[in-house]
């Protein structure tokens, strides 16, 4: 036990001096009961009701119809060229399939929450292009208020030279507006509540992958965000039901959290285990797969299909338009993998056991146990797998994601598994006494 106990401390060492050289001063999360980071405040939110493209690949208008004026920010991304669109917080009532097609300039635009409070759209560029002009008309002749962006081609220069630093916000200021929230209704009553004794159950982090303005993979109508959501909501009820964990949710609605703010969430909470749930999809002439799939943590992916569904996840926070400016230095990457040797013993013990559980239930891949990459695996000290519940583009594995009994089946099968994982460290623990 003693030796278990300085290992902690080595390791705990290791992963304060990987945070320290990559400047890594985790941010304080709300990751309590509940959605970690959304304030519990009612608010009516703007309507988006339609969007249109106009134009060709010299000038090209975007044009949304609004309930009401708002305000908005726009920035410039290089490689690929994008324009992302900052906006208060807006409820999405658009045509399905809005933006998977563009015209001129604009080869396709997302849109969706981003950030409790705020949501954002994410225009993929045909190439260099800026905001020429930007507005919102006031209602006006029996036409909803409107907000107008106007692009002009231009060359890689002018772009680049638009990339002005203060015009890339990241997500902080906003995920911190929730903490500002808390704390006004705290002095708005004078009053807080006691300090509750600490729970000392293990702490299960169950991240439900994409969200808000990343839908993740998508086929016959289905979002895998919304899928995957509805499986981890069903996860914690039951292993919540049991009262042996507290489960910390990464998010529970559609809102996007970025890969290094779930991570956070586990190490900030201390967890034992986090659980990443998604659902795959193939792209079209690429075949068909079907099948669950659990993935642990490697920097060589396992096979071909591995590395490209981690670098496709991995895309997630480009997706979304968050600058990526926390990558380790090579200092910090030897720390962490120093590190991540007795967490990595831990995730494939986890993964073998939720392979045996969720045979009895679900149909697995032809190859169940894989790894990559995968950035929400990367937290140092917390085992960590994902799991691929199937594969969307399969017609066989998308009618069990949508059916709620094969659902019901496939959670009990990962809450046993995760019974059967603190069962068994429990034993290696009481035995290196």
């Amino acid at each position: 036990m003693a030796g278990r106990a300085n290992h902690r401390v080595l390791l705990a060492a290791a992963v304060v001096c990987a945070a320290a050289m990559c400047g890594l001063a985790p941010a304080a999360v709300r990751a309590a009961e509940g959605d970690p980071l959304r304030p519990s405040v009612a608010v009516n939110f703007p309507i988006a009701s339609d969007v249109r493209l106009a134009g060709d690949v010299k000038q090209t208008r975007f044009i949304l119809d609004l309930d009401r004026n708002i305000q908005f920010r726009a920035f410039a991304l290089a490689d690929p060229y994008r324009v992302v669109v900052d906006l208060p917080q807006v409820t999405f009532q658009l045509a399905a399939g809005a933006g998977t097609t563009g015209r001129g300039l604009i080869k396709a635009f997302r849109y969706g929450l981003v950030m409790p409070g705020g949501s954002r759209i994410v225009f993929d560029l045909a190439g260099p292009a800026k905001i020429e002009k930007s507005y919102v008309l006031d209602a006006a002749n029996g036409q909803p208020p409107r907000l107008v962006l106007e692009f002009e081609a231009v060359d890689r220069t002018t772009f680049v030279q638009s990339l002005a630093v203060e015009g890339r916000p990241d997500l902080r200021p906003a995920i911190g507006a929730a903490d500002t929230v808390a704390t006004a209704a705290v002095e708005a009553t004078g009053t807080a509540k006691p300090a509750e004794p600490p729970d000392k159950r293990p702490v299960v982090v169950i991240d439900p992958g994409h969200g808000g303005i990343d839908n993740g993979t998508q086929a016959s109508g289905e979002s895998e965000k919304n899928l995957v959501l509805g499986f981890a909501l069903a996860l914690r009820d039951r292993v919540e039901k049991a009262g042996k964990y507290r489960v910390v949710m990464t998010r529970t609605d559609d809102t996007f959290i970025p890969l290094a703010d779930r991570v956070r969430i586990a190490r900030n909470q201390s967890a034992a285990l986090l659980v990443s749930i998604h659902a795959d999809a193939l792209p079209r002439g690429e075949g068909d797969a079907r099948g669950a799939t659990i993935y642990t943590l490697s920097d060589k992916a396992s096979d071909a299909e591995a590395e490209r569904l981690a670098e496709l996840e991995n895309r997630a926070d480009a997706i979304a338009g968050v600058n990526l400016t926390e990558e380790p230095t090579d200092v910090a990457d030897i720390l962490i993998d120093l590190a991540q040797r007795e967490t990595r013993t831990f995730s494939n013990r986890f993964a073998r056991l939720l392979k045996n559980e969720m045979k009895t239930t679900a149909r697995m891949h032809k190859h169940p146990l894989k790894s990559a990459g995968f950035k929400v695996l990367k937290a140092p000290d917390v085992p960590s797998v994902l799991i691929e519940l199937g594969y969307v583009s399969n017609k066989s594995d998308l009618e069990h994601l949508v059916s709620d009994n094969w659902r019901s089946r496939t959670v009990g099968s990962v809450a046993q598994a995760i019974d059967a994982f603190f069962a068994k460290r429990m034993v290696s623990a009481g035995s290196a006494n």
